[in-house]
């Protein structure tokens, strides 16, 4: 396991795990969100998404965590990923985490709420089209993440 994609619902914990699993592992983490949001979350431009991405993705050994939903361009870190973490934890959940973590405007609420059904098949479309040579694990809870990252402590 050498290079991880992280994905999931707003709130699931990506970063938490991310950060969890490069620091059991050694990996170093890469943020998406600190690489794709400008100031004010203006979002990168598409084209200059895909340059970045593409060259965050061509280190050796990285743990990328980040779900943009509708911004995203995943085909460019799923075809360099070993290994997928997916977690697909319930809406309670992560609108619970979200409303703890900060503020978060309309569209992001909007995602979390229709993410089950808009975006998680988007998701597992790419997956199957990028990521055929790479360990998938789905995680419907908080209990399953922690058996898997506790494997690495």
């Amino acid at each position: 396991m050498e290079r991880v994609v992280v994905l999931g619902r707003g709130g699931a914990g990506k970063s938490t795990l991310a950060a969890a699993l490069g620091a059991a592992t050694g990996l170093p983490v890469v943020e998406l969100d600190k690489h794709f949001w400008g100031p004010g979350l203006e979002s990168t431009p598409l084209e200059l998404w895909v340059v970045v991405q593409g060259e965050l993705a061509a280190e050796d050994r990285w743990v990328m965590d980040g779900d943009l939903g509708p911004y995203d361009v995943l085909d460019v870190r799923l075809r360099r990923a070993d290994t997928v973490l997916l977690l697909d934890y319930s809406f309670p959940r992560c609108a619970w985490r979200a409303v703890w973590r900060s503020r978060e405007n309309a569209d992001f609420w909007q995602w979390v709420w229709s993410w089950r059904r808009r975006s998680r098949p988007v998701l597992l479309e790419a997956l199957a089209a990028h990521a055929q040579d790479a360990e998938v694990h789905v995680f419907r809870g908080p209990r399953a993440t922690a058996r898997f990252l506790a494997r690495f402590s």
